[in-house]
């Protein structure tokens, strides 16, 4: 079967479509650089969405649970095998981002025969100071973009920027506790659901009280994953899921 360009084009936007409208239920990822390294959190309903990736790495997304799996697993075998023929000091977000999850997914999507991945990913890799931590943000279609001390995917692309915005808007970046990251980090999260389910009302300021109500009905049915890559731990392994009780005393506030 002979492709034209009109054809080619018409079908990655098809695809385009098709991933975008299953991607806009999806729950938002707000990672961030505090005191104490990189924080990552979401509200989850079913399978968790953050994982530990590497030594000073973390992979979290929003999608379809198998795809995103599959380039977990993915970004699990590039990293090990980096570390092993190279060393673990090599191992960097940059080169899993460029040679392995992007690839991946830009040779689904522009394949006319495969189904493209439905997911949007967030790579987080902790340094030694704030200004060294890295984020990166990556697209289904296997486009990606760096960030600097916030970073987050959403249901909706386009609101993400305002989801940074908010969360720098509310901290300061790098110097923030762990306990006032989670709670900024949380409202974020809470912008970013009602942008998306409310796309007419994106361009909107959002009351305090209308992100509090979003927060607690999500809330009722969901639990809080959140995640931390330690700055100043003594351990190669790095990544830790916080604790409920670490949790907690957070929502305890919000209520």
């Amino acid at each position: 079967m002979v492709y034209t360009p009109y054809d080619w084009a018409q079908m990655l936007r098809q695809k385009a479509d098709y991933v975008e409208d299953r991607l806009r239920l999806g729950s938002p990822v707000v990672a961030l650089s505090c005191h104490e390294g990189v924080l990552i959190v979401t509200i989850r309903w079913t399978q968790r969405k953050i994982y530990e990736a590497y030594d000073k790495l973390a992979f979290a997304a929003l999608g379809q649970q198998a795809d995103i799996e599959a380039i977990r697993m993915l970004t699990i075998d590039f990293v090990h095998v980096e570390g092993f023929q190279r060393s673990p000091e090599d191992v960097s977000i940059q080169r899993v981002v460029g040679f392995a999850i992007s690839p991946a997914l830009r040779r689904a999507f522009s394949d006319p025969f495969r189904a493209p991945f439905v997911l949007r990913a967030l790579l987080a890799q902790v340094g030694d100071r704030p200004e060294e931590d890295v984020f990166y943000v990556v697209n289904y279609d296997g486009e990606f973009a760096q960030r600097e001390l916030v970073a987050a995917i959403c249901g909706m692309p386009s609101v993400e920027e305002d989801v940074e915005s908010e969360v720098r808007k509310r901290l300061k970046l790098g110097d923030a506790n762990l306990h006032d990251a989670l709670n900024v980090a949380l409202v974020a999260w809470a912008l970013g659901k009602f942008k998306t389910d409310n796309s007419e009302a994106s361009k909107e300021s959002v009351t305090n009280e209308e992100l509090h109500k979003v927060l607690m009905e999500n809330l009722s049915s969901g639990k809080i994953e959140a995640a931390l890559l330690e700055r100043h731990s003594q351990r190669e392994r790095r990544f830790r899921l916080l604790s409920d009780n670490e949790i907690k005393s957070i929502v305890a506030e919000l209520q």
